[in-house]
């Protein structure tokens, strides 16, 4: 056997490689702790290598940031991420505030990883970061604090092959303010014309039998209670988290009292008809203020939302697909309502993306679109 002998230069020159890496290794410590580095950031820094590689997946992340794929909550979709792209889903739908979204990527392999992003969209061009998960997380939970439309971009690492499922939900940041009762006990909505267009309706009502429990739908204190003007019996409701002022009204009788701690559920009243209301059959008016932004909508912070369907993992390997139709509408959402993004003629070939309910979501010629199952087969 060959020995190697390591003279002093040989020696000091192994020592300062492994002295550096070790005092890199470190600084990106260091830096992604100051920086707040992100999941992506990282994992580009430790997939420089592959330069080409990783400039095909990151060009693919921008373009999907640009695309224009519309979709309704709740939304589930199930499929395969193929190696042999770089495939990138992304997402637009519309949010209010008092909604909190919730997105979870599940896969079949612990060990490949997906990137999760969310966006809210300024224009047409422009849209801001708001959010990305970490490695340790399969979804993204965000509170929605200004109405608008945003985009969650979901993308598994260079080479993934794992079947998936994407769930996108959202559901109130308050619980139901009357108890038993739930979105069609709503009859009068914001903004409806009140004393013949003096003035319009800062909150929602909701009825239910005289007597019927009012409730705390959040932590909070008790700022206030009274018989006092339009909503006569009242209690006050500080939810000091999120700077709002919750206002129920018209009751039959109060229960909490001004500076008491209440918690989700605790019953601060019973539903009647007192003040304005008294020619009304009973209900509650539920409204909520925040600060010098004065009424907001309170529909979105309280109304209940089905649950999303959870779809299995795919056993389906098949990747490609063909128009199987003379022609074929492509849009840009799972519904015959959606935009048509463009048409396909017989025998267009399709990537397939994934599939939600019976609509499959594709890619053609570097756009993604949505095509109903009936136009497309397996090649």
């Amino acid at each position: 056997m060959k020995r190697i002998e390591l003279t002093y230069p040989h020696l000091f020159l192994i020592i300062s490689v492994i002295v550096v890496t070790t005092s890199c290794s470190r600084l990106n410590k260091v830096t992604d702790l100051v920086t707040n580095t992100s999941a992506r950031e990282k994992y580009q820094r430790e997939f420089e290598d592959d330069a080409p590689a990783l400039g095909n997946w990151q060009q693919e992340f921008d373009k999907a940031v640009l695309d224009s794929i519309t979709v309704s909550l709740p939304y589930s979709e199930f499929g395969n991420f193929s190696p042999v792209t770089y495939p990138v889903y992304s997402y637009e739908m519309t949010l209010d505030q008092g909604e909190r979204l919730q997105v979870e990527v599940e896969k079949d392999s612990l060990q490949q990883l997906v990137f999760l992003d969310l966006f809210k969209k300024e224009n047409d061009s422009v849209y801001e970061h708001i959010k990305s998960a970490d490695f340790s997380e399969t979804g993204i939970s965000e509170e929605i604090t200004a109405s608008g439309v945003y985009k969650v971009i979901v993308q598994p690492e260079i080479g993934a092959t794992t079947p998936f499922r994407i769930q996108i939900s959202k559901e109130p940041v308050y619980s139901f303010p009357v108890v038993s009762k739930g979105n069609s006990a709503v009859q009068s909505y914001w903004g409806a014309v009140r004393d013949g267009g003096r003035r319009s309706h800062e909150g929602i009502d909701i009825f239910a039998p005289r007597g019927t429990p009012v409730i705390a739908v959040t932590p909070g204190r008790v700022s206030s209670t009274g018989n006092k003007g339009l909503g006569g019996k009242q209690v006050w409701l500080r939810d000091s988290k999120r700077g709002n002022s919750l206002y129920y009204a018209h009751l039959d009788s109060i229960i909490a009292t001004s500076g008491m701690r209440v918690k989700v559920g605790d019953t601060l009243g019973l539903v009647g008809n007192s003040g304005n209301a008294r020619t009304t059959p009973p209900h509650l008016h539920f409204g909520i203020y925040k600060g010098y932004r004065g009424a907001q909508n309170p529909l979105p912070y309280v109304y209940q939302i089905k649950k999303v369907e959870k779809l299995p993992f795919s056993k389906d390997s098949n990747s490609t697909f063909i128009i199987s139709s003379a022609t074929a509408n492509l849009r840009k959402g799972p519904s015959t309502k959606a935009v048509i993004g463009r048409q396909a003629k017989a025998q267009d070939t399709l990537q397939l993306l994934g599939k939600t309910s019976d609509w499959y979501h594709t890619r053609l010629e570097d756009q993604n679109y949505f095509i109903h199952e009936s136009l497309a087969s397996p090649l």
